[in-house]
Formats: structure tokens, sequence, C-alpha cells
């Protein structure tokens, strides 16, 4: 054996015990006389010490060579430690060397392997397996195994069953781009790989496996950001036989118990909002409820005053910071410069200063009068001491700038705690929404997602206004699941094509091995699925999903360790039957 314990398990129960050890050296100490050396792997850290009155001379001179990052074996004796150290778990002890084998030495790695390291991102990203040595990074990919263990705890015994579907399908639209792969037994054809396995869940269902689940890559060639790869990984489950409160009721559940084992959280029955109230309220679809700042619409109070900004708007909207209301104009100024920059759009902003005394100084004062400002006052829900924030425009473009300052002004104020947990359903999801560019109607979700039954008359006539029997868990802020009852009729399926501007000629090559498979006996189901990278991320307290996953791509979708994706030469290319273009 390499090693009879691991470095993180000694203590003082064990004084006097012959052991062996093995690991990477983490730095070591030499005082001439005396060598100590910090022995490191994934359990922890053990002190090692080197007695030149003790130890073996050929051994103490070894060990003076060892440089940072040698991989080592040791077998000696646990003693107790005179100069303790409280802060880890084998503090009380040291182990007295009497044999030490080089098992591979080690060039200096470009960065400190500490929890605060030297390195800045791309060169941990090129060096990603010596990263993943750092207590950050390890502990992430541990506390995501802990998440995935107790989802399929969860799952499991609710007689789920994980079941593989495959990664080379064919491509089918489902919003964003798919990776496609040549197929050099078929020419000029290609795979695609799965954006998610939505198609494959609902043939399951067809099939009697009624509580499917699985943990599986997905792919989507879109831009990417600190939360999105290019490959991620979805809890993905269907279940057939249900309506939605039966979904939400399940994963409402797996929800609670995550937080509950993961985080030792209890928490109550979600809420529920509809889409609607969340776009009215909140400005996005998934709102964060750690805290107030809910939208209070001005309109009636705004307008038909000798203000032609506010006049002329769709809408005027503004929200009440909670003990803004000190904010000197230079934070004021610099608000506005930031909800004017290209990245939200706003053309400019009004504040109202609530006082004290229950009066108000806006930058509307030529306008307004204080029994006006109290009315604004009263729609935001604004106190004595905070400050309104009011911005102006066509709707849908004003909410989302004001979404995005709410959420500027709660990260600045701390309110958005990483350690406080706010789940909630967002539930009635239009069914479509116009592309103004095309003049095309796509689904919000995907084609399979079931109307509404009451609202199938509209498909006809307002095709904007059906609701979908759709849902999404939003946790702080995060979309971090979402799903729909199915389509599962073929009739019904082909009316969506029909709607979504698909030819019974395109809905056939692209959708009618599912469409056939409808015909012989489809259940009424829905599913769900979750992003675990997200997910794993928001109960890890973090904002970005990279450090969550073992080899992530950067913001170019490129692997800088392994230098990927690359040219393949011209015989694989000749043999895939593919020619490149000189660009």
């Amino acid at each position: 054996m390499y090693r009879s314990h691991n470095c993180g398990e000694l203590n003082a129960s064990n004084i006097n015990t012959e052991v062996t050890l093995a690991g990477w050296v983490q730095k070591s100490r030499d005082k001439g006389f005396m060598n100590w050396v910090d022995l490191r792997d994934r359990y922890g850290i053990t002190q090692l010490i080197f007695d030149e009155s003790r130890t073996d001379k050929t051994v103490f001179e070894l060990a003076k060579t060892l440089g940072r990052e040698f991989v080592i074996q040791v077998k000696g004796t646990v003693i107790e430690r005179e100069a303790k150290n409280k802060n880890i778990p084998t503090g009380e002890i040291e182990i007295l060397v009497s044999e030490l084998t080089i098992l591979n030495s080690a060039l200096t790695p470009p960065f400190t392997i500490e929890d605060e390291t030297d390195g800045g991102e791309d060169i941990r990203m090129k060096y990603r397996y010596l990263d993943i040595r750092r207590n950050p990074v390890k502990n992430s990919l541990l506390f995501r195994h802990k998440v995935a263990m107790e989802v399929r705890k969860y799952l499991s015994d609710l007689d789920f069953c994980e079941v593989e579907t495959p990664y080379l399908i064919k491509s089918t639209p489902e919003g964003a781009r798919d990776f496609v792969v040549p197929s050099r037994m078929n020419e000029g054809q290609f795979y695609a790989l799965p954006q998610s396995p939505q198609t494959f869940k609902q043939l399951l269902m067809v099939g009697g496996m009624d509580k499917y689940f699985q943990i599986v890559k997905c792919f989507r060639d879109e831009d990417l950001r600190a939360d999105r790869q290019p490959e991620f990984t979805q809890i993905d489950c269907e279940m057939a036989f249900v309506e939605q409160e039966d979904i939400l009721n399940v994963f409402e559940g797996l929800t609670r118990h995550l937080l509950k084992e993961i985080k030792g959280i209890e928490v109550e029955k979600f809420p529920r909002i509809t889409y609607d109230y969340a776009m009215k309220t909140y400005g996005n679809d998934k709102p964060d409820i750690r805290f107030g700042m809910k939208f209070g619409e001005l309109n009636e109070f705004a307008q038909h005053k000798e203000f032609p900004v506010f006049n002329t708007a769709e809408l005027v909207v503004g929200i009440a910071v909670p003990g803004a209301g000190n904010y000197t104009r230079k934070e004021i100024d610099g608000l506005i410069d930031w909800v004017k920059r290209p990245q939200v759009g706003a053309s400019g902003m009004v504040y109202v200063k609530c006082n004290e005394d229950g009066t108000y100084k806006s930058s509307v004062d030529k306008f307004y009068d204080n029994d006006d400002l109290t009315n604004w006052a009263k729609a935001t829900e604004a106190n004595p001491g905070d400050m309104i924030f009011v911005l102006s425009g066509p709707a849908n473009k004003t909410r989302a700038q004001l979404s995005a300052l709410r959420m500027e002004l709660a990260t600045r104020l701390g309110l958005r705690k990483p350690e406080e947990f706010a789940p909630l359903w967002v539930v009635d999801f239009p069914l479509l929404e116009l592309d103004e560019e095309s003049g095309r109607y796509h689904a919000m979700h995907h084609p399979f997602t079931s109307p509404k039954p009451e609202d199938m008359a509209l498909l006809e006539t307002e095709p904007g206004k059906v609701r979908a029997n759709a849902y999404d868990m939003v946790l702080n802020g995060n979309e971090i699941g979402g799903g729909s009852i199915r389509i599962h009729d073929k009739a019904t399926q082909q009316l969506m094509f029909k709607y979504l501007g698909f030819t019974e000629e395109e809905a056939k090559a692209q959708f009618g091995f599912l469409m056939d498979a409808f015909q012989f006996g489809a259940p009424p189901h829905g599913g769900l699925a979750f992003g675990l990278d997200r997910l794993v991320a928001i109960l890890g307290g973090q904002e970005t999903i990279r450090d969550f996953i073992a080899f992530p791509k950067n913001n170019s979708g490129r692997d800088v360790m392994i230098d990927a994706p690359s040219a393949i030469d011209d015989a694989q290319l000749k043999e895939l039957h593919i020619k490149i273009d000189a660009i």
C-alpha cells in the first residue's frame, strides 16, 4: 500500500502509531538541524518532521531536496506536536519520518497551490489540473458530488429510474444552435449533440418508463457568459400520468430536500407568481425576492403634467431604494451614468428623495408638487429616508432597464446575501413569442409544450395571449429549472407546428418519429430540467459556475488546457468528406 492513512485523518489518538502516508509537498521549512514538511492530499495536510538527531542521515539529506509539489511517500511514527495548530484537524500531531521515497519530482508550479493563489484566471485555466489541487476548487467539486448524490437519492426513493439517452442525435430546432458531428459512414450527413434529451424522455414516457431522470450533458452553440458553458449538465426529469401540480410538488420537494441536506435550511412552501406578475412587479421572469424594491407604476400620477418625457412614455415606473435618501449628488449622478451605459440603455433617470419630515426633493420639482410625489411614494411603497428612482419609455424595454438597476442596487446595498435562499415558482408563461423581425411566432419554451386547455381557442385569433402549461423554478434571481406539461397527441402537436410556421413536410422531416410514437398510446406527461451547474453554484454561494466544473471552457468556448477546438488534418477531413473554405 502507498498509504495506511490519508493526510486529514490522524490525531492525538494515533500517537505512537506507525503509519505510511503519500501525497504532495505543500511547503517545507528547513532549519538546518530540523526540517518540517507539510504533506497534502485530497483530505488535508499532515506535518512531517525530519530531525537530524532522530532521523536516518540519508533520509534527512534526501528531505532537503524536496521541492513544492513533489510526490512522496513516507513511513514514520505519529508523535505529539510541540507547536500545535488548532486550525487543522491534524494540528496536534506530526510524523517523525523514518523512510522517505520520492515517487515523482515536480517542476515549480506556475502559481502557488494555496487557497489564496497568485495565479490569474487564464494561467489557472491553462494548468487546471494544478488548480484542482487548491482547496477552493477541490471543495467545489466535492460539493457538486454531494449535491448530485442527494438528487439521485431523493429521486430514486420516489421510484424514478435513471436512463441514459444518446449523444449522437438528429439536429432539431430547439432555440439555440446545435453542435454538429460529421458521420464518416454516412457521407454528407451529420449528427447533432443534444441541446437536451427532450424528445427521448418523451419517448420513454411512450415506452412506459413513467418516472425518468438523468444527470446528463447537454450542448448549445451560443454566446457565453459567466454562468454559461457550451456543454452543461441538467438534472433531466419526466413523469407520466401527471398534471402540473404533481410536478411542482415533486420538484419543490427535491429543492427543499437539497436546501435541508446541503445547507441545513428549512423552507416552507414556495410562493407562486404568474409570468405577467413577475414582469410587472420585477421586470423579469426570474425575480430575486430576497429583498423588496417592487416596481410601482406611475403613469396615473406622472403623466398629463408639464413634463414631456413622461407624457410621451408608454410606461413610467419606479422603485424605492431603502435608506438611500442620504445619497450624495455624486452618487446619484453615478447611478444615472450607470443606467445610461449601452448595456442598460436608459436615456436618463429621475430621482426623488423622501425626507424624514415627510417632504420630498426631486430632480423634477419644477413639474410636480408634494402631493404628486406623495402618490409616487405610495405607489413605490417608499418610506422616509428612501430614494425613488424612476425610468420611462417603451414598457418592455423600461422594465428590463429598471430590473437591471434593481439588481445593481441590491448588490451595492448587500441585499443579495449568498447564504439566504428565496425560491419561488413562476407559472403561466406565454406559449408563443413574436419575433418582430420575421413576424413569426416562436415557442417560448419548446414546440412540445402544451397550451393551457382553456386558451386553445385563442390560437386562431390571438396567439400571443395563449398561456403555456409551463413553469420555472427561480432561486435567488436565477432560473434553476424549467419545464412544462407536454403535448401528447398527434393532432395537437401538428397544430402547434402549424402555428410555429412549419409546413407539414418540415414537421414530418424534423419530428415525424415523435408524432408517429404518439399514435401508439402516448400517456399524458410532463417534466422539468434543473441546471445542475447553476444550482450547485447558487447553493455554494457563488455567482459563476466555472469552479464547480472540473474542466471548464473560457468565454470564447475554448479549453486552453488542451487547446480545443483545434484543426484536424487533411486525411481526417477527406475521410469525413469535408472541405474547408479558406477564410
